[in-house]
């Protein structure tokens, strides 16, 4: 039997060689292979990050270098934000009106504190207006005149920069036309017809004269803004025309009538309170132009009917 059974073929011999060469191949292998309790290190997605991927042998140069690119592009933007926040806040501070210097268009003195604690109130009502920039002075001048400070004409748009936090501001007053003497207090109205205790300007030379009658104390009856105002707009509306009022006379028994002079005339005209003062001053105009036209010189104008004028 032993005869009978083939000798088991011997395995052939590698030479000799080739063994470091099938060496080296095999451990380049075994180091790409996949093991078995063994982590893989970063990430085949290069916007996939894992711990340890700088590190990582599968990031490769050129993918560090996009990233490194990237981050510097990043700490860029951010630098330049911040630079432009830093801009930005430097210049509201710049534009801002923390403290509020006040300054008239004359050269009267002024109470400071009492308008610069008006605008104070108007910027705390409207905290979007605390810029330069911003500031709306036509609302700021209809503020004031509502809020006990009616002698506030406007209030000049250019808003000057006095130091950090600081800005001035300048406010144009009302000039009067006629003052009237209450008591102890006066109250001054201007061309427009708007009445006003403070007054920056010189006494006017309009003198009022009442011979009513009828007013016992301190002109509370006819020295009333209204009144006042129709007397204002009456002298301004007559400048307008060509003539300077200088004597306005509250005739007797009445409170609806104005008797107006001015420089020139040697005759006064008769006004109404209740109708347009300017279209009392043009009817005055045209009946004066008339009747010097005529060689005429009257006693008085009347122009209190409206389309109509009478004189005596």
């Amino acid at each position: 039997m032993g005869l009978l059974r083939r000798k088991q073929a011997q395995p052939a011999r590698r030479r000799t060689g080739h063994t470091d060469a099938s060496l080296e191949d095999a451990q380049i292998s075994n180091r790409h292979t996949f093991r078995r309790n063994r982590t893989l290190t970063g990430s085949l997605a290069s916007h996939v990050e894992s711990a340890g991927e700088v590190n990582s042998e599968l990031r490769s140069k050129r993918l560090q270098t996009h990233d490194l690119h990237a981050h510097r592009k990043r700490l860029g933007l951010y630098l330049f934000m911040s630079v432009c926040a830093v801009a930005v806040l430097g210049w509201m501070i710049y534009q801002s009106i923390a403290i509020v210097s006040v300054t008239a268009d004359t050269k009267s003195v002024i109470d400071q504190d009492l308008y610069s604690q008006k605008i104070q109130d108007f910027l705390v009502a409207n905290p979007f207006e605390r810029l330069r920039v911003t500031i709306d002075t036509t609302s700021l001048a209809t503020y004031l005149q509502a809020h006990g400070c009616p002698e506030v004409a406007s209030v000049n748009s250019q808003v000057t920069y006095e130091g950090f936090g600081k800005s001035g501001l300048q406010l144009v007053f009302r000039k009067p036309v006629v003052v009237w003497k209450t008591g102890s207090t006066k109250l001054y109205v201007d061309d427009a017809g708007n009445a006003f205790s403070r007054n920056l300007y010189d006494d006017p030379s309009v003198e009022v004269v009442d011979q009513t009658g009828i007013q016992a104390k301190d002109n509370q009856v006819l020295a009333s803004e209204r009144f006042l105002g129709t007397i204002g707009r009456v002298i301004g509306r007559m400048k307008a025309q060509g003539y300077t009022v200088n004597r306005v006379i509250l005739p007797a028994d009445t409170t609806h009538q104005l008797l107006i002079s001015a420089e020139g005339l040697s005759y006064s005209m008769k006004f109404s309170t209740d109708r347009s003062a300017g279209e009392q001053a043009e009817d005055a105009a045209r009946a004066i132009k008339y009747l010097q036209s005529k060689g005429i010189t009257p006693e008085y104008i009347d122009v209190r009917v409206s389309g109509k004028a009478y004189y005596k």
